[in-house]
């Protein structure tokens, strides 16, 4: 009799297990289905969640959970500062999202991207403590404190926020997130509108260039043209453009004020770059003067102040160069005469 209430209570205890275990399964896997449910409704698949959705997906669901949060934080009145780059932010942390839902073929249960908006969701912000921008954080399956447990992207990493990203997402959950998709900078009707018209501007372009009358004819162009091109190449402004600087930034302490030169290596604002390439074209165009006018001056005094002049405001622009490279990086560049001249 005694062995009949074992058996029974033993029973029973494996019929209440199994019931808790599919009833966490079955609450996890609804979790899930509402998570993928509103990643469906969003355009670029970044859930956007409120102090109501945190406290059901974070803080009231017990760990581990079958899934991690991606969390950028927003604040849309912090839009129209320049200096902290939330709109191209918000886009890059968007492609970033589709482009891994769509390398996953939507079926992925393991990562979401989400968004929270300060004045939406206040709450949340102070449970993450959070009191700046930009910030993006990781709440894994087995955060518990939100401001102890979870992983928060360096500041560094926003420069090039889809580079950066993507090295956070794969170092940290261990999935791979695929291509970037990027969208393309020309849609399908504008290339059949471009392809067409210049179908129709083929025979007449055609006449021009065998009857030499284009302006790559002309001489000026193509030195205008490589003036151009000599300083977009010494500004920096490709690496201006691929990791979208700004021209200028606001400073914290004092808004009415604007820094146009930042100390510190890894960032170049854009007139920075400009006031160094128009140095160096300076220098461009001078040596150019020397080289392709002054040789046919016959007037020996002019040919000599020409060059004298040439040669201290050369002298005088790189030396502002070398100046501001030094307060830059902290790295000093010295003056040296050959070992023969001592």
């Amino acid at each position: 009799m005694a062995i009949s209430y074992i058996h029974l209570f033993i029973l029973s205890f494996i019929s209440i297990s199994r019931f808790l275990v599919i009833s966490k399964a079955g609450a996890e896997s609804e979790l899930v289905a509402d998570l993928l449910t509103l990643q469906s409704q969003s355009e670029s698949g970044v859930i956007h969640l409120n102090d109501r959705t945190v406290s059901k997906f974070i803080t009231s669901t017990k760990t581990p959970r079958p899934y991690s949060l991606l969390i950028f934080f927003d604040a849309i009145p912090l839009h129209d500062k320049s200096d902290l780059r939330l709109p191209v932010l918000v886009h890059d942390f968007a492609l970033v999202a589709s482009s891994f839902i769509a390398n996953h073929n939507g079926s992925n249960t393991k990562l979401f991207f989400c968004d929270l908006e300060f004045r939406e969701s206040q709450s949340s912000f102070k449970l993450f403590d959070v009191n700046s921008l930009p910030n993006i954080y990781l709440v894994g399956p087995d955060a518990k404190s939100l401001k102890d447990d979870v992983e928060q992207m360096e500041q560094s990493g926003f420069t090039r926020l889809t580079e950066s990203l993507v090295e956070f997402i794969e170092s940290r959950t261990q999935l791979t997130v695929g291509p970037i998709h990027h969208s393309p900078i020309i849609s399908k009707k504008q290339m059949v509108l471009i392809i067409g018209f210049l179908l129709i501007w083929s025979p007449l372009a055609a006449r021009k260039i065998f009857a030499g009358e284009t302006m790559f004819h002309n001489p000026r162009i193509w030195l205008s043209g490589a003036i151009f091109v000599y300083f977009f190449s010494v500004s920096g402004a490709m690496h201006i453009i691929i990791r979208k600087m700004p021209m200028f930034l606001m400073d914290r302490e004092d808004p009415n004020k604007l820094i146009f030169f930042y100390q510190g290596t890894g960032v170049q604002l854009g007139l920075e770059g400009f006031m160094v390439g128009f140095l160096f074209t300076i220098v461009g165009l001078l040596l150019a003067v020397v080289t392709h006018v002054l040789v046919y001056v016959k007037d020996l005094k002019t040919k000599r102040i020409g060059m004298l002049f040439s040669i201290f405001v050369s002298f005088w622009a790189v030396k502002q160069v070398i100046f501001l490279d030094n307060w830059k990086t902290r790295y000093a560049i010295h003056g040296f005469w050959p070992s023969r001249w001592k």
